[in-house]
C-alpha cells in the first residue's frame, strides 16, 4: 500500500471490443431512425386532429405542443447520451458522461414543470374568461 493509499483504487481501464461496439452502433442507428419515424407519425396525427377540431381551444393546442417537443427533446436526450457512451473509451469516461447527463436531465424537466405549469394555468384563465359579446 502506497503512502496516500490512492494507488488501490484507481479505475481500471476498461476497453469496449470493437466487434461489440460496431453491434451497439448498428442497433443505436436503429432505434434512432425508429424514433424520428415516430415523431413524424406522431406530427402528422397531430396536425390532423387540429384540422379536425378546429373548434379546440388555443391553451389546449399549447398543452398539446408543448407535451410533444419535451417528449421529442427528452428522447433525443436520451439517444444522444446513449451515442456519447457508444464512443467512451473507458469506464472513468462513462461515468463522467452519465454523471453530465443526469444534471441536464434533472435540469431539463425541471424547466420543462415549470412552463407546463405556466401553460395550465393560461389554459385554465382562458377557460374561465367570458365570452366577448362581439
Amino acid at each position: 500500500m502506497s503512502d496516500n493509499g490512492r494507488d488501490q483504487f484507481e479505475i481500471p481501464k476498461l476497453e469496449i471490443p470493437k466487434d461489440m461496439r460496431s453491434m451497439a452502433e448498428a442497433s443505436f442507428d436503429q432505434a434512432r431512425k425508429a424514433f424520428e419515424q415516430f415523431v413524424t407519425n406522431a406530427r402528422d396525427t397531430a396536425g390532423k386532429i387540429e384540422e379536425r377540431n378546429v373548434t379546440m381551444r388555443a391553451g389546449a393546442k399549447e398543452l398539446s405542443a408543448k407535451a410533444l417537443s419535451y417528449a421529442e427533446k427528452n428522447v433525443q436526450s436520451s439517444l444522444d447520451y446513449a451515442q456519447s457512451l457508444l464512443k467512451a473509451k473507458d469506464l472513468t469516461e462513462v461515468m463522467r458522461l452519465h454523471s453530465e447527463y443526469v444534471q441536464g436531465q434533472m435540469r431539463s424537466l425541471a424547466e420543462q414543470a415549470s412552463e407546463m405549469g405556466q401553460a395550465v394555468s393560461r389554459a385554465a384563465m382562458d377557460a374561465v374568461k367570458p365570452k366577448s359579446q362581439g
